[in-house]
């Protein structure tokens, strides 16, 4: 389902595939500087996992951005569980306005495509110089990855499907540890 946003950005929705959502706050303020904010909005994103069931598999909090590779939600559509995601931050901080209004949203078809993405949320702290290496960003899904470190937003992976007790689907793991 095609949905149409503001000044021609068009969303394909309920089309079974992963999106890599990317969205900002208000005029690119870093208004996710602090932790107490990039905690808040882990927590958030955890409700809103929960409460549409909807897949993360992978995330990154920058100081004014965000970066999510999620499923569509099998309740309700991706478009309101991510306003209900951003309304929640919103609304449990002081900043006003939070958000930019809109956000970028790429559909993810492959399994190269959903490594790609994960590989380039993952690398942002660094690329910016916010840490040394993935790993030392602790607002991120990378540790997860490498280590199968549990942190506040569960992640769907092979290390949560050995902790539920099955074995994950042969192929499914398409994250890759690139230099």
């Amino acid at each position: 389902m095609l949905f149409t946003m503001p000044r021609g950005l068009a969303h394909y929705q309920q089309c079974g595939c992963f999106h890599f959502l990317t969205f900002s706050c208000y005029h690119r303020r870093s208004h996710l500087q602090t932790a107490a904010a990039r905690q808040l909005f882990e927590s958030a994103l955890e409700r809103v996992r929960l409460g549409y069931r909807l897949v993360v598999a992978g995330f990154v909090v920058m100081p004014e951005h965000v970066h999510l590779l999620v499923s569509e939600p099998q309740q309700g559509a991706l478009a309101t569980a991510i306003q209900a995601l951003k309304l929640s931050v919103a609304r449990r901080s002081a900043r006003r306005p939070f958000w930019q209004a809109r956000y970028y949203d790429f559909n993810v078809y492959s399994a190269n495509k959903v490594a790609e993405r994960l590989d380039y949320m993952h690398r942002n702290p660094v690329k910016r110089g916010l840490v040394e290496q993935p790993e030392d960003w602790l607002w991120s899904s990378y540790r997860h990855y490498a280590t199968g470190a549990t942190g506040t937003v569960e992640i769907e992976s092979r290390w949560t499907a050995a902790r539920r007790g099955y074995e994950f689907p042969a192929g499914f793991e398409v994250h890759r540890m690139a230099d």
